[in-house]
């Protein structure tokens, strides 16, 4: 039966525009890297993965391949799918979801990683590899609830992962690599401190999610949820239009995200927001470029415009901000403002004189 529990659907989720934006960038872009979701307790953080998984179109596989490749990418395909295709073999196919795989706390870096039989690779010259969570993540969504609880070094091997696609396993010498494509999903309780800086830094973009204090909202949550849980086939039907309009947006998104292009203008704008917001390091340059490009092919459009990179703002700066405890974490707006108003106007005379600042 548990099979067939229906997931609370994505598109009914209410509020909390921001965390469902950048999972939706993230399933767009997977060189986003992932996100770090801070929220309470009940802030529906698992049901908005769960339900961006089920809102996913589903992915051609290879059937019987403990990582799932995808049979029509040689690029991304493990070795043995590789082998099977060298030989001239055909690779049997199915569809399916994509998965959610939960990272338990406790997990130990070989559980994560896999394990390498060294015994067996020096015996018997062949190398015997336990898949662990990353190749069971492969193509899907890893979701780490209370990654702050989780050792560093595994939350670095998981970023590493994240932003190579790949994991390698070695041991003695002997090494294994398997794809490792995921959609990394870490959240943490804000009461239960944070996240150290470089670790957080790594993460794609960043949401900070805070308890509907709206009391209409609130009462929309409270009806979606009873209503689901009265009948979720019904109600689950009731919202289908517009998880499959979600979906064909997702879809197009994808396939628009190559020729978005990006103006040397824009690229400013970037730059002088990462500057005067006092972000430290290139990474939320190339961040905020890509996911304003995300955010331009999700709209349908081929040219990032001032809009799209103040929507991606929030997203790739609130965990990059120095100088700032996370409670009083919030994007200066005003600051903001006079930023993109002074580039855009400075921009068309800037070859004219060159402002010297004196540090």
């Amino acid at each position: 039966m548990s099979e067939l529990k229906k997931v609370y659907p994505f598109a009914a989720i209410v509020g909390q525009e921001e965390m469902k934006k950048g999972l939706l960038l993230n399933a767009i872009n997977p060189k986003l890297t992932g996100i770090f979701i801070r929220g309470e307790k009940g802030t529906a953080k698992s049901t908005a993965v769960l339900a961006l998984a089920a809102l996913l179109p589903e992915i051609e596989v290879v059937f019987d391949c403990t990582y799932g490749c995808d049979p029509d990418d040689v690029t991304t395909m493990c070795m043995e799918c590789r082998e099977h295709l060298a030989l001239g073999d055909t690779l049997s196919r199915a569809r399916r979801k994509m998965r959610v795989v939960d990272l338990p706390v406790s997990a130990t870096e070989d559980r994560v990683v896999g394990t390498l039989d060294i015994e067996q690779a020096i015996k018997k010259g062949e190398k015997r590899f336990e898949p662990g969570v990353l190749a069971q993540a492969n193509r899907g969504i890893l979701y780490v609830d209370e990654v702050n609880l989780l050792d560093d070094h595994i939350v670095d091997v998981l970023l590493d992962s994240a932003a190579m696609g790949v994991n390698t396993v070695e041991r003695e010498g002997v090494s294994f690599t398997h794809p490792a494509n995921f959609i990394l999903v870490g959240t943490m309780n804000p009461e239960e401190g944070e996240l150290r800086p470089q670790l957080l830094d790594r993460f794609g973009l960043c949401v900070n999610i805070i308890g509907i204090n709206d009391p209409a909202l609130r009462v929309e949550v409270v009806k979606r949820r009873s209503a689901f849980e009265e009948n979720p086939e019904g109600f689950a039907g009731n919202w289908e239009n517009e998880e499959e309009r979600l979906r064909r947006q997702i879809v197009a998104a994808k396939a628009l995200l190559p020729v978005v292009q990006i103006t040397d203008e824009m690229l400013f704008l970037i730059a002088q927001i990462a500057i005067e917001m006092g972000v430290d390091g290139h990474r939320a340059d190339l961040v905020m470029v890509k996911a304003a490009k995300t955010m331009v092919a999700l709209n349908g459009r081929e040219e990032v415009t001032e809009e799209d990179v103040r929507s991606s703002v929030d997203l790739a700066l609130l965990h990059r901000m120095r100088r700032k405890p996370f409670q009083e974490l919030a994007i200066d707006r005003q600051k903001l403002r006079g930023v993109m108003a002074g580039v855009t106007q400075s921009h068309n005379h800037m070859h004219g004189h060159h402002h010297h600042h004196s540090s």
